[in-house]
């Protein structure tokens, strides 16, 4: 299988979707690996690594599309990169469909069999594939570095000469992978840390990380849907959760949002009532943004005020740690590739769970049923 990876064409994206280690296990499989010459310096990893790996390096553009048996991503394709994608070919990315309905019609129009990460199922096998838990931890440990810069004040207990300068108090809001990283890094820099999830098994995995869960009044009854993501909530249980995390919000130095619902805008976890009850000098990191953002003034990709208080809404936040956020990803990659690649041959088992949890496009046609449903509706 000759497997190409393009440079990356978005906007601020900095990461790549294989590096040498990888490319070089794929080799071994008996596949091609094509890298576009230059491609990877911004996630510093240089041509010279590539071709150590056995990977062959291509400075044409076209010559790489057109070539590829298999096209490897991180961002999903711009309209001129599915042209260039061959006919019945193989694509492989973070394709993100149900916010880009349009790319996956167009994929599809290709006849190019096409499989989304971000898709993948939640399960045990998957778990060396898994993008999203990768990119969520980055995403989580660099939140509460980018609230512990905007803050006007340390972060730990100092005790000095000149008096005692408290901890900051930092609330987590959705405690998932992003949020467990965050709470995790929070505690390190020293930070008093509170954290809430509607889900009831999050609550033991706060307390083990040494924060404080709040608001118990909140969490819902069947607040985890498949996969282990937290349920959409109704109208009236966010007014409720809202109520009750009230104190914590107006209490706290940082609040860092991460709670995603798959396939939907991001929940409002953050009223703008809430933020104005926060002291000056506080910050709000909204992981979120991608999807919309947790906090109801968010401005997804700007950093703004309300009333003292600094609202961050990072996009893309996993791209600005590209060394170690491209590691993580061409890991995910190549677990996955060698998931559905057999001695460089492709060999898919629709019966298999993970293939068929991230196969979007096949033979002209949407194959993913979920997606199918949504789309045409």
């Amino acid at each position: 299988m000759k497997i190409g990876v393009p440079r990356e064409v978005a906007p601020g994206e900095h990461r790549i979707a294989l590096v040498p280690d990888s490319a070089k296990k794929l080799v071994a499989e008996g596949n091609e690996v094509w890298i576009e010459t230059a491609g990877a310096r911004i996630a510093d990893f240089a041509d010279a690594d590539y071709a150590a790996a056995g990977a062959k390096l291509v400075s044409d553009a076209a010559e790489l599309w057109r070539g590829a048996e298999l096209v490897l991503k991180v961002q999903p394709p711009t309209a001129a990169e599915i042209e260039s994608l061959r006919e019945n070919g193989l694509l492989v990315a973070t394709l993100q469909p149900y916010q880009n309905a349009d790319t996956v019609r167009r994929i599809a129009a290709r006849r190019v069999t096409s499989f989304s990460l971000d898709l993948l199922p939640r399960i045990t096998r998957a778990q060396s594939m898994d993008v999203l838990s990768s990119m969520s931890t980055i995403a989580g440990y660099k939140g509460v570095l980018l609230a512990a810069t905007a803050l006007p004040r340390l972060v730990p207990l100092l005790m000095t000469a000149a008096g005692t300068l408290k901890a900051a108090r930092f609330l987590i809001l959705g405690v998932g992978v992003a949020g467990l990283q965050a709470i995790a890094t929070a505690k390190r820099l020293g930070a008093v840390v509170e954290a809430f999830d509607i889900r009831p098994a999050v609550k033991e995995q706060v307390e083990s990380l040494g924060a404080r869960f709040v608001a118990h009044e909140a969490i819902q009854a069947g607040g985890e849907a498949k996969g282990g993501y937290a349920a959409e909530l109704t109208p009236e249980q966010q007014a409720r959760q809202r109520e009750l995390l009230g104190k914590h919000i107006a209490d706290a130095d940082a609040v860092v949002c991460s709670a995603l619902v798959p396939g939907r805008r991001a929940p409002i976890l953050l009223s703008a009532s809430q933020v104005a009850a926060m002291r000056p000098g506080a910050v709000v990191v909204d992981l979120a943004a991608d999807q919309g953002g947790n906090c109801e003034l968010s401005k997804p990709g700007e950093t703004i005020e309300r009333g003292g208080v600094k609202i961050l809404a990072p996009l893309n936040l996993p791209s600005s740690v590209s060394l170690h956020a491209s590691q993580m990803l061409s890991r995910n990659h190549q677990n996955f590739l060698l998931h559905v690649l057999k001695k460089g041959e492709l060999q898919l088992d629709t019966a298999d769970e993970i293939t068929a949890g991230t196969m979007v496009t096949r033979g002209g046609e949407i194959v993913h049923a979920a997606l199918r449903s949504v789309i045409s509706a």
